[in-house]
């Protein structure tokens, strides 16, 4: 009788530790289960569910979920059935990995990752602007979370890493217009008002708004001019050059005047009186292709993506206030037209991460 009591009073004994140990695990598991719920409810309604962002939409909203992962990180610490002591030591861990990444994140994908959301906040250039960076010249075709991908005027692709572009002097081409020069040398035996007659003609023929002409210098044998002219449509840059220096040619050959330098003349023998002019063809020349459109057609396209995407965002905004502001019997054909927006901006942004 006395072991059948001693074994009952054991296995009590026995259940209340199993019991004791359990609820001292009890908030760590609440936390747990809070923490993961929490976390994977609002990527469901933030990101996976939100189909039509775009990446700069996306990405403070990334960002965002990785500030609340570090904090359930430090909250699930804190419910651990350890000492306050040990406690503290783990979320100290904690600090250290995150410090230590970000004091190394210069050179890691964190750096890069940081840099974009600095190119996002600033907005030194969008997507089809022209830049030059580290001696490339380009328009831009696309601003990744990591790097910003350029397309060069031979048509290569070159991707450059964020921390380079924030780092670096970057030279963006304004959209409102950019100036287009030519630089030419011609000789003292013609007088500087005649010389700039003529180009600013053959600026004005180039298409150029307010030309304006600018002696640079003058040599032992030639006087330097520059001639340079307001370029309202950026996208045709290299054809605005292009066309500018034929102009030049042309306005200077057809008034008679020699562009060759009294150097050049001094070391190649001809007879006395004899320029070297090139003559006008007899017919009409006809207009050539734009060069832009097959050296920069992925920027030229990913500009256009770009455009549509604000274009539908600013449709979905207008929808929804009208939907906020008319009744009952309007919203349902309101909110229609919104899946309909939202599902071509969910395509656009499709297609990008494909072609990506």
């Amino acid at each position: 009788m006395n072991s059948e009591n001693l074994s009952g009073t054991t296995r009590a004994s026995l259940m209340d530790s199993v019991f004791s140990a359990f609820l001292t695990f009890v908030p760590l598991l609440v936390a747990i289960a809070l923490v993961v719920s929490t976390l994977v409810t609002l990527h469901y309604l933030l990101l996976a569910r939100q189909s039509h962002l775009t990446s700069e939409q996306k990405l403070p909203r990334q960002v965002g979920m990785l500030v609340l992962t570090i904090i359930g990180a430090v909250v699930i610490a804190m419910t651990l059935p350890v000492s306050e002591s040990t406690r503290n030591q783990v979320i100290a861990l904690i600090g250290v990995l995150i410090s230590g990444v970000i004091a190394f994140s210069s050179t890691t994908m964190v750096g890069n990752l940081m840099a974009g959301i600095v190119l996002r906040v600033n907005r030194p250039f969008r997507v089809g602007d022209f830049i030059k960076v580290e001696g490339y010249s380009g328009r831009v075709t696309e601003m990744g979370l990591l790097d910003v991908e350029i397309q060069t005027e031979s048509r290569e692709l070159i991707a450059f890493a964020n921390t380079l572009m924030v780092n670096s002097p970057v030279s963006v081409t304004r959209a409102s217009g950019a100036i287009v020069s030519v630089d030419i040398s011609l000789g003292y035996d013609i007088h500087h008002s005649v010389i700039e007659k003529h180009l600013l003609a053959a600026a004005e023929n180039a298409k150029l708004a307010e030309p304006f002409v600018r002696v640079m210098g003058l040599g032992d044998f030639s006087v330097s001019y520059r001639i340079s002219g307001l370029l309202t449509e950026v996208k045709s840059l290299l054809s605005a050059r292009s066309r500018l220096h034929k102009a030049v040619l042309d306005a200077l050959h057809d008034s008679d005047i020699e562009i060759v330098s009294p150097s050049f003349m001094n070391q190649r023998p001809q007879a006395d009186g004899l320029k070297m002019i090139a003559k006008s063809p007899s017919q009409t020349t006809k207009e050539e292709a734009s060069p832009e459109d097959v050296i920069f057609d992925k920027a030229e396209e990913a500009e256009q993506k770009e455009k549509n995407k604000e274009m539908l965002m600013q449709t979905i905004a207008d929808i929804d206030a009208k939907i906020a502001e008319t009744d009952s019997e309007n919203k349902n054909e309101l909110k229609q037209q919104k899946a309909t927006a939202e599902a071509r901006l969910a395509t656009l942004v499709k297609t990008k991460s494909e072609e990506g």
